[in-house]
């Protein structure tokens, strides 16, 4: 749909592909540029920060024509200059890895999945089964708070537990505050600790 939609209205499409190899229960990775009509329309964005657990880096990179690369060269070149040598230099070295090393990757991450889906499960709240990434969406609506930023402060204050109230990713905020994002991308034991936490001191 969205490349009939581009096409028809001879639009560019900007995709953001960080979490291409972070996938689960057999879901597949399509770029929209490999899609008929769509090379030459396609700009494609992705960096090394999440499947080689580099976030500090700031390291990216763009694939589109050369007609597009080049006006997006001029640009970056006056907002960031380049960034430092060694850390392309790794990042070179990094997209040289074999098959192995994704397989591997999405496993451990289906596994701290699981993890934190089981620990919802345990303490009744429902959720948004994620096909990718390492984000958990949770419905929050049977507390009795005002909205996800109330209850947001409670977890952190009371229990420990840090997540993100949802409402920031809504167009409309309002339409949000009935959930909660949690990140499972940390160590094994934190999740088991957030368990821990959560089974000790349920909110109400």
């Amino acid at each position: 749909m969205i490349a009939e939609l581009c096409q028809k209205s001879d639009v560019l499409a900007f995709t953001d592909e960080i979490y291409e190899h972070i996938l689960y229960d057999g879901t597949q990775h399509i770029s929209l540029a490999t899609l008929p009509g769509m090379e030459e329309r396609t700009i494609t964005i992705n960096g090394l920060s999440k499947t080689y657990s580099v976030n500090g880096w700031r390291v990216g990179y763009i694939l589109a024509t050369p007609e597009l690369t080049g006006a997006i060269r001029k640009v970056h070149d006056f907002l960031t200059v380049a960034a430092p040598a060694p850390l392309q230099r790794a990042g070179v070295a990094a997209m040289q890895l074999p098959p192995s090393y994704y397989e591997e990757l999405a496993r451990l991450y289906r596994q701290k999945r699981d993890s934190i889906l089981e620990i919802l499960d345990q303490v009744s709240i429902p959720y948004f089964v994620p096909k990718g990434a390492y984000y958990v969406f949770a419905n929050i609506a049977k507390f009795r708070y005002e909205n996800a930023l109330e209850f947001t402060n409670y977890l952190i204050k009371d229990i420990g537990v840090a997540v993100v109230p949802s409402s920031r990713f809504f167009s409309q905020p309002e339409k949000g505050n009935s959930f909660i994002r949690f990140c499972f991308s940390t160590k094994p034991e934190t999740l088991q600790s957030t368990g821990e936490r959560w089974l000790n001191s349920q909110p109400n």
